[in-house]
């Protein structure tokens, strides 16, 4: 059973207490910013009681209505896992270990499952959650969500494959990708890169280095649009993400909704 890390986040539990400001965000009636200025103007009630402190403790066993509409409180849960190679991303397979098998049985809560996806032989950084909203949010290649991952590459990268990144490449089935950021970091017969796209095409950093006539021999995910891999998480290890990392996505995404 792989190690679990302990987390000051209570988000693997029922939630018991909770800024009211925090709740509200997390429910899409804004920003913790903009909540401050909603709350002043909108009747905000939690138990039949007006708040207008912010900072209001709630929980999922509170009722809370916004100008007399109840919005109930629902809990999200959110796991940053370490995936080792071998391991799919899936939430069941026949054959094969998934990153759900990876979580301890309290934590296998209902409809969790990973945001995106990474190949069986690709490591790193897998988000699980219970949100679907956020997890089409992150996935929207509409919506610039990079993510970066680090590789190993049998062959000398060089400048001309940083161009050919930068303007997309055509893989062998006529696919061209969007246009990707590569860096070097050591060049050489085996060289060692950083790369950051958009989509996440079936093996598609492998491709586009085979295209350029070179071979991915080690791939790992580092972050996840501004969510960054913990590098205390050995693989096959998890937590719960932080309250600074739940709201930072949970900030984006609203924005992002206008």
């Amino acid at each position: 059973m792989p190690k679990k890390l302990s987390s000051s986040n209570s988000s693997i539990e029922k939630i018991k207490k909770r800024r009211l400001d925090q709740v509200l965000s997390r429910l899409g009636i804004g920003s913790r910013k903009a909540i401050r200025k909603i709350i002043r103007k909108t009747t905000i009630e939690v138990n039949g009681k007006r708040i207008l402190d912010t900072s209001f403790p709630v929980s999922t066993e509170d009722e809370i209505k916004i100008d007399g509409e109840i919005f109930p409180i629902s809990e999200n849960y959110f796991y940053m896992l370490n995936k080792p190679a071998g391991v799919v991303t899936a939430t069941e397979d026949p054959k094969d270990k998934t990153v759900i098998d990876l979580l301890e049985e309290r934590d296998k809560r209902k409809n969790v499952f990973p945001v995106g996806r990474l190949d069986k032989n690709t490591e790193g950084l897998i988000l699980l959650t219970t949100d679907g909203k956020l997890a089409h949010f992150l996935m929207s290649p509409r919506k610039n969500i990079y993510k970066t991952y680090i590789a190993t590459v049998l062959g000398k990268v060089t400048e001309s494959d940083i161009q050919a990144f930068s303007e997309g490449i055509v893989l062998d089935d006529g696919y061209k990708t969007l246009p990707a950021i590569l860096k070097i970091f050591e060049s050489g017969n085996e060289s060692k890169v950083e790369i950051q796209i958009r989509e996440g095409k079936f093996h598609q950093i492998k491709k586009m280095f085979l295209s350029l006539d070179k071979k991915v021999i080690y791939l790992k995910r580092i972050s996840l649009y501004n969510l960054n891999l913990d590098p205390e998480l050995k693989l096959g290890e998890y937590r719960s993400l932080t309250e600074t990392e739940i709201e930072s996505l949970y900030n984006d995404f609203l924005d992002s909704k206008g």
